[in-house]
């Protein structure tokens, strides 16, 4: 058996679809299991570096693709990065998939497995989708791509044709598998598989023991964190009013690590209201991640309402590692809210609820115990429920019926979460 991923970044990048294709990419050939990756040459947030086009890391043959490199800050530019990795990801599958190949493809260019699947079928090998992003929806939920328009109603239906033709889609959510499902794909191709966090990578470092908590000068601050992509996905308008608001208070700094589309909009509100309560660091490399996401005593995790069922922010999963509670701006009962209710990690406010925040904020910092007891609850959440060893292990029993005989039995999966 030999599993080929396809996603436009993989290691060394360590952008959030990256790591969790790496993760389970380098966890399937411990395993034993012959794996290899097509991606693009450069690193999502450093277009002028390239990578080797041909490497073997842990285990793991990567083949890397030629693609236009405009980067992601314009539109037309980040169209051409993905028009090209679609067309060199079509012409490597037509020269080196095999018969019986599990070709597992990401939503990283969007619409990938659109390009991919007559291709793929060809050659005789199995198409497994793995979402991480749902688009055309994302996009229609932005206001970026009108579903009642010929571009909305044909993107929807390509994306629909192609994991028709698929084994399997596996999916991060049960809301994003309920919403494919009423688009009419087969309850018994989908399957949900949670993101994770490797618990050996990330672990939880005391105020006192973390140097860029001290090289970053936040002593004994409180810290609110915000850690990963600045997308459009996010809102940060709640964040910003509740800093403005909680400017006279001592002790307190907002700490945003990280880029992205909303980043210059951020840092400029940053400016324009004068919060020097707020700090602004860049991506940190792979060795200072546990470090920088146990800077902050609190993480926040933004999502926009209407996309619940498209995205599951996987910064999530990280501060579960780092021991750290989240408080939620977004849908209280979607993914993220419910969990932090449930397994009482953390608090959830609604998009604009700019007292609720402060609340929740002021509450932690003035309780040491509540604070700590929910960062011990978020650490022992992903130790059961969100290690890299249990998602993987999901995400094997998912994909085991494609590897089975025509005359074996499969055995039922437990952990695979199939569609009721």
């Amino acid at each position: 058996m030999r599993i080929l991923f396809a996603n436009r970044y993989f290691h060394p990048d360590q952008s959030a679809t990256s790591r969790m294709v790496s993760s389970l990419a380098f966890s399937l050939a411990r395993d034993g299991i012959e794996v290899e990756v097509i991606a693009s040459r450069h690193y999502y947030n450093r277009p002028n570096e390239f990578l080797p086009a041909e490497e073997t890391v842990n285990g793991v043959r990567i083949h890397r693709l030629w693609t236009s490199g405009f980067g992601r800050r314009a539109l037309a530019g980040r169209a051409a990065d993905y028009a090209t990795f679609h067309l060199s990801a079509m012409a490597w599958w037509l020269r080196h998939a095999r018969r019986d190949d599990i070709c597992v493809l990401c939503t990283d260019p969007p619409l990938l497995a659109v390009s991919s699947a007559l291709p793929i079928r060809l050659r005789g090998a199995k198409l497994v989708n793995w979402v991480m992003d749902l688009f055309p929806e994302t996009a229609m939920e932005l206001g970026m791509l009108r579903s009642d328009t010929l571009p909305g109603r044909t993107a929807l239906g390509l994306r629909n044709w192609s994991m028709r033709r698929s084994a399997l889609t596996i999916c991060p959510i049960e809301a994003m598998a309920r919403h494919l499902a009423g688009q009419g794909i087969a309850k018994e191709t989908l399957r949900v598989v949670h993101h994770w966090s490797d618990k050996n990578e990330i672990r939880p470092v005391k105020p006192d023991e973390n140097r860029l908590r001290r090289t970053w000068k936040l002593g004994r601050s409180f810290v609110i964190g915000y850690s990963g992509n600045f997308g459009r996905a996010h809102e940060f308008a709640t964040v910003l009013d509740a800093a403005e608001k909680l400017l006279g208070v001592k002790g307190i700094r907002f700490l945003f690590i990280g880029d992205g589309q909303q980043r210059p909009f951020v840092e400029a509100e940053v400016q324009r209201r004068g919060l020097s309560n707020v700090v602004f660091k860049p991506f940190q490399p792979v060795e200072n991640l546990q470090e920088s996401l146990s800077v902050a005593d609190v993480h926040l995790v933004s999502l926009l309402p209407q996309l619940e069922h498209c995205i599951i922010p996987s910064k999530f999963y990280g501060v579960l590692a780092a021991g750290r509670p989240t408080i939620f701006i977004g849908d209280p009962d979607g993914e993220v809210g419910s969990t932090v209710r449930t397994f009482q990690c953390g608090e959830a406010v609604r998009p604009g609820d700019v007292a609720g925040l402060i609340d929740s904020i002021l509450r932690l910092k003035h309780s040491r115990l509540h604070l700590m007891t929910m960062g011990n609850n978020a650490r022992y959440l992903l130790e059961t429920a969100y290690s890299r060893e249990y998602g993987t292990d999901a995400w094997q029993s998912a994909i085991a019926p494609l590897t089975a005989s025509d005359e074996g039995a499969v055995m039922p999966s437990l952990t695979s979460g199939a569609l009721q």
